[in-house]
């Protein structure tokens, strides 16, 4: 027997191996279960899909779900007629991370950006003021929450998304976080986990 490779066999065996990599992947998910860690140096954030309903006893306002540990941003709306799911930043350590239940107390379309007391000891050489633009690290959008100095916003500096990089925010890409500024309300419900 002659192992003869014809133009049809290659094809075929090229489409069999770069097939293969979707089999890694669970159904209805983007998560891959093998570890990528070693292949992937940033932006590394694996999230699932979820329902609304392990989490938040109605969609009253709707409801956002951020989950500090697949650093994803789920985000429902009242009727259920949207659902999204969004990579972000987390906090950088568990001190500075905040879990619990709370709120959009205000939405700010090109926020101005002052450091919290405690950031500025952590970094006095950081201005005390920054205002809507390019330098400012809360991005284009802001969604104020019920916690003092806590908002969801958008960042200028994408390589954070995937990344513990906050100092107690939850950051989104400026694209997304304009998309979920147009989705929520003040009054909209917001769980970290």
């Amino acid at each position: 027997m002659t192992n003869k490779l014809t133009r049809r066999g290659f094809l075929a065996a090229s489409a069999a191996v770069v097939g293969t990599g979707a089999v890694a992947q669970t159904a209805n998910s983007t998560e891959i279960e093998e570890d990528i860690s070693s292949g992937v140096k940033r932006n590394v954030a694996s999230f699932r899909s979820l329902d609304w309903q392990p989490y938040f006893s109605n969609l009253d306002n709707g409801a956002v779900l951020v989950d500090i540990q697949s650093r994803a941003l789920h985000f429902w709306s009242e009727d259920q007629s949207v659902y999204k799911l969004f990579p972000t930043s987390v906090p950088l350590s568990e001190e500075l991370t905040r879990t619990g239940r709370t709120s959009i107390t205000l939405k700010v379309e090109g926020p101005t950006w002052a450091p919290t007391p405690s950031m500025k000891i952590r970094n006095p050489e950081w201005p005390d003021f920054i205002g809507p633009g390019p330098d400012n690290p809360m991005g284009t959008h802001a969604l104020h929450l019920s916690w003092q100095y806590y908002r969801i916003h958008g960042t200028h500096d994408t390589r954070k998304i995937g990344r513990r990089s906050s100092n107690g925010c939850i950051g989104l890409y400026n694209e997304q976080i304009a998309e979920l500024y147009d989705l929520t309300r003040v009054g909209t419900q917001v769980l970290l986990i």
